[in-house]
């Protein structure tokens, strides 16, 4: 066992307007021990949490305080990570280990990498290491890593959810009852069916099988674009489309799901040039990274009619600007970045984390699926999902959020 005492600054998001809660509206989650395809969760040696807690903002702390201070580590936990006046960026001066978010991104730029030469190990509590400069990453040989598949299903399930929520126009059939109305003509106007639709995921990975399998009951012809093909028995028992390129898949498709990572391959894919190949009225809807679109093309095309409906939970940078478009723009369905922060993945991601700080202070092998980058390259599911490179870029103008703008 390691006796080095490290620092480990964590970045979480703000605890609950009034307070962290006293009680919850369930009192236990299932119990899951294997994802599909067989991997299993989280297997930390012990954890210092009731699964079903609020977990993922400051307060909840991951569940980490005890097990870190007990080994003698110093824990910083903040919110405040946007700026140079922030105490994120203060505290990395001496971090040995980060810890944040996707829904939170404590964005590693390459410029605040430079001002952290004790940095050695990057831990996303979640899935997505994009806020992470890879490259950075890689030529100064910090270690990188995520808890794979850990809300990948939360993820999933959202999906079908928001396209739900598109296609059967209910946040606007659910804000006429809040109005004290019966409209049911101004509810159903842009109320279609998904039964019969042509519905195609960017992406076919963890995320996306999933919610082809989630859709396949619902009677629709589904596609997929994946630089990896799907075995020929997963393709025939959804009955698949596949196609070689995403611009032949949107052509034909009446909702689009992104589920895909974020990284140089895949920044501003869908563009004014791509958004313009998509069938006249089609549904986008995207969970993986907000960055995947380009956000003046989305909100023009909600404006001229040529998407329906654009609904997600991701945006870039993270918190959004209160100036940013996809706030006010019309027929959209958007959330703060909640699909995969469910309470039942807060205690999946949280046990992951430990899990991952077990292996690294005692120096045993973190598993090679929450790998993205180690010994100055990509590695295990980075290798597979990322590019090198950096998407961090403009991330600085998450600091408009603190001032309100």
């Amino acid at each position: 066992m390691s006796k080095v005492k490290l620092k480990i600054v964590c970045v979480l998001y703000d605890d609950p307007v009034d307070g962290y809660p006293p009680k919850y509206a369930r009192s236990d989650i299932p119990k899951i021990t294997k994802y599909p395809g067989g991997q299993t969760t989280p297997s930390p040696d012990s954890i210092d949490f009731e699964p079903g807690e609020l977990l993922g903002c400051t307060s909840g702390e991951l569940g980490l305080r005890k097990f870190l201070e007990e080994r003698g580590h110093t824990f910083v936990v903040t919110t405040d990570k946007d700026g140079s006046d922030s105490v994120f960026e203060k505290e990395l001066a001496d971090a040995d280990v980060v810890i944040s978010q996707p829904f939170w991104p404590a964005y590693l730029t390459a410029e605040r990498i430079a001002k952290a030469p004790k940095l050695k190990l990057a831990i996303t509590a979640g899935i997505g290491s994009d806020h992470v400069d890879l490259q950075a990453a890689i030529d100064n040989d910090i270690t990188v890593t995520e808890v794979t598949y850990s809300n990948s299903i939360s993820v999933s399930e959202h999906v079908v959810m928001m396209i739900l929520a598109l296609v059967r126009n209910y946040i606007p059939s659910y804000n006429w009852v809040i109005k004290g109305g019966w409209n049911i003509a101004d509810c159903v106007s842009r109320s279609y069916d998904v039964e019969g639709m042509n519905v195609g995921t960017v992406a076919a990975g963890r995320i996306g099988l999933a919610v082809l399998r989630r859709l396949k009951p619902f009677d629709v012809k589904l596609h997929y674009f994946d630089i990896h093909r799907l075995p020929a028995e997963v393709e025939k028992e959804l009955n698949l489309t596949f196609h070689d390129s995403v611009e032949s898949m949107v052509k034909v498709c009446d909702v689009v799901t992104i589920n895909a990572p974020l990284h140089p391959k895949t920044e501003h894919l869908f563009d004014e040039e791509m958004i313009s190949k998509m069938k006249r009225g089609a549904y986008l809807v995207n969970t993986a990274r907000g960055k995947i679109c380009d956000r003046n093309a989305v909100a023009k095309a909600l404006e001229s009619g040529q998407l329906a409906g654009y609904a997600g939970d991701v945006w870039f940078p993270q918190p959004a600007p209160k100036d940013h478009p996809w706030r006010t723009m019309p027929n959209h369905g958007m959330t703060p970045h909640t699909s995969g922060t469910s309470l039942s993945a807060q205690a999946r991601y949280a046990a992951g984390v430990r899990e991952i700080l077990e292996c690294w202070f005692d120096e045993k092998p973190i598993r090679d699926e929450y790998l993205i980058v180690k010994g100055g390259k990509l590695a295990g599911t980075g290798a597979h999902s990322y590019s090198e490179g950096d998407a961090t870029s403009g991330s600085e103008e998450a600091a408009k959020f603190k001032t309100g703008s």
